[in-house]
């Protein structure tokens, strides 16, 4: 007798995932290339059909049949007949609008009049077209990048058929010197080639700086590259030189220190919005040469300002990485209209089972606070509550016994607070990054971690994302952003270089019964997305857990 599958699809469009089942974890990967992971309790997980989800995976080359397919492949019960119905006519929204150019310009077309008529009709939509234009509608020339986001905003995404400014030439080669494109690498740069615009989402880890030199060899042209610091712009500036034919001549830095504009550029988000008398004074490296192609490195970072600019670079080809599309101020629309859709997601748990990213063991430690502090958490507003119970003076005792666990671990103690990572350094005897530490000094405290001279380091969130440290195995998250599931997948992601077959572990120290669990709960959401489960400790219970192999 066949098992029942391990999901129950409602009619609501809601997805339950029963953890336990068998076949939970093949059911999770199917799952995730179009819904988004809701709640994650212990026992059943809630994804939601979304209609953002459905058309990036249109766009990744995922059909309606696969996705219906799908849940009924591993549906308890059948599958509504409302939601199948639903899922295929979301997905044939996709691309009945298109965005092409003719000798004129920009057109707007479909096959569909009564579709074309809609969106013409829209008050959003009409100052953004000039008029018919034979079997469509003629579309100001600007209005590229914001006609596609109000396009998604009413339910009709229109797919971009303009083509791109090809750019100044520039000979770019990747130099395979021992080493070549991982399988999922090659696919992600054929895919993002094939499309021109669009964002590549691969685990922390897994190479996506190589994604980038890849597309960049694809296509032989001035490329600006967008990062979110300077210690990740020299990182970029490093892995060209060694995995490119580029040369140091051919490769700028602009950023709040350096202001270089070369065939390959590669600019802060930082530094674009800066403003001076109320102007953005740094937008001239956006127009100082015809770039062919613009990278925005972890694209989920993008600043809100941003977006605007980049509504004005459609012509340009475009490339986002990240290791999650989550966008906590809700702007996935902005990401899929302004940079592209999804061209190519590797799930995390496959790239760990061919040997690419370390596995890794996460952990929630939760302690009690002290009577005076729950009295202080009681009494606060609900702005310090957090603060309270994330910065108590018991987590720094907690880590120290979890390290104490782990002696021979090249370890990173991670947090938000300021004077909480003080306090950390000082007890742990650890040197401490935060944004204030200057980037030569951060420089050579990461060269020192990497080396072995400094085993423990003690970081604020500069140290998210974009800092290549393989050999961190250890890392014990103290507080983060409230609910951030981003930051939780950058975190996680700082431990995933492969590691010989070692298990690298992850612990989140939380103080029970207070918002500092609640939080947790949220930040835990897109990694439990991916397959990781977190073991709930007690602080007492760490001897016990690793006397046990747990840990």
């Amino acid at each position: 007798m066949t098992l029942p599958g391990p999901l129950i699809v409602q009619s609501d469009r809601t997805v339950l995932l029963e953890v336990a089942h068998p076949e939970a974890a093949a059911a999770r990967q199917a799952l995730q290339v179009f819904a988004e992971l809701e709640r994650a309790p212990e026992h059943i997980h809630t994804y939601r059909v979304t209609r953002l989800g459905l058309w990036n995976a249109r766009a990744a080359g995922h059909s309606a049949d696969e996705i219906v397919g799908t849940l009924d492949r591993y549906a308890k019960f059948p599958v509504p007949t409302g939601v199948a119905q639903d899922i295929r006519e979301t997905i044939g929204r996709y691309g009945r609008l298109t965005i092409e150019r003719d000798d004129e310009g920009l057109v707007l077309r479909s096959q569909d009049r009564p579709v074309l008529e809609e969106v013409r009709r829209s008050k959003k939509v009409q100052p953004l077209l000039a008029g018919p234009a034979g079997d469509g509608i003629r579309v100001v020339d600007w209005a590229r990048g914001e006609l596609k986001q109000e396009l998604v905003k009413i339910g009709w995404p229109a797919e971009d058929l303009a083509g791109y400014t090809p750019g100044t030439p520039l000979d770019i080669d990747l130099v395979e010197d021992g080493w070549e494109l991982r399988p999922y690498q090659a696919d992600a740069v054929h895919h993002f080639a094939e499309a021109g615009s669009g964002v590549v989402v691969l685990p922390c880890g897994a190479g996506k700086t190589i994604v980038g030199a890849g597309a960049m060899a694809a296509n032989d042209t001035t490329t600006l590259i967008l990062v979110t610091n300077t210690v990740s712009a020299r990182q970029w500036r490093a892995e060209l030189l060694a995995r490119t034919s580029l040369t140091e001549d051919e490769i700028g830095e602009y950023s709040g220190q350096s202001k270089e504009i070369k065939p390959v550029t590669i600019a802060t988000y930082q530094i674009l919005t800066v403003k001076r008398g109320g102007e953005y004074a740094h937008l001239g490296v956006l127009d100082a040469l015809d770039w062919g192609l613009i990278v925005y490195d972890e694209v989920h970072l993008l600043p809100a300002p941003v977006f605007k600019l980049t509504a004005d670079l459609q012509a340009r080809r475009r490339l986002g990485l990240t290791a999650t599309l989550v966008r906590e101020d809700g702007r996935e629309s902005d990401v899929f209209s302004l940079i592209g859709p999804k061209r190519f997601d590797a799930p995390w748990k496959e790239i760990e089972a061919q040997g690419f990213i370390a596995p890794a063991e996460c952990y929630e430690v939760r302690i009690d606070l002290d009577e005076d502090e729950r009295l202080e958490y009681a009494a606060a507003g609900d702005r310090d509550r957090y603060r309270i119970a994330a910065s108590s003076p018991r987590k720094i005792r907690t880590v120290r016994r979890v390290l104490e666990q782990h002696p021979d671990e090249q370890t990173l103690v991670i947090g938000q607070y300021l004077d909480q990572l003080d306090e950390l350094a000082e007890a742990l005897d650890a040197p401490l990054i935060t944004g204030e530490t200057p980037v030569s000094e951060r420089e050579e405290l990461f060269q020192a971690f990497r080396t072995g001279q400094e085993r423990v380091l003690v970081v604020s969130k500069v140290a998210n994302f974009s800092v290549d440290l393989p050999d961190a195995s250890l890392a014990v998250q103290v507080s983060g952003s409230f609910g951030s599931r981003q930051e939780e997948a950058q975190r996680l992601g700082r431990l995933l270089r492969p590691k010989g077959g070692r298990t690298a572990s992850f612990y989140t120290v939380v103080a029970r019964d207070t918002v500092d669990q609640e939080f947790a709960l949220g930040r835990q959401r897109f990694l439990a997305e991916q397959g990781y489960a977190y073991t709930i400790l007690d602080e007492h219970e760490l001897g016990a857990a690793d006397r046990a192999g747990v840990a």
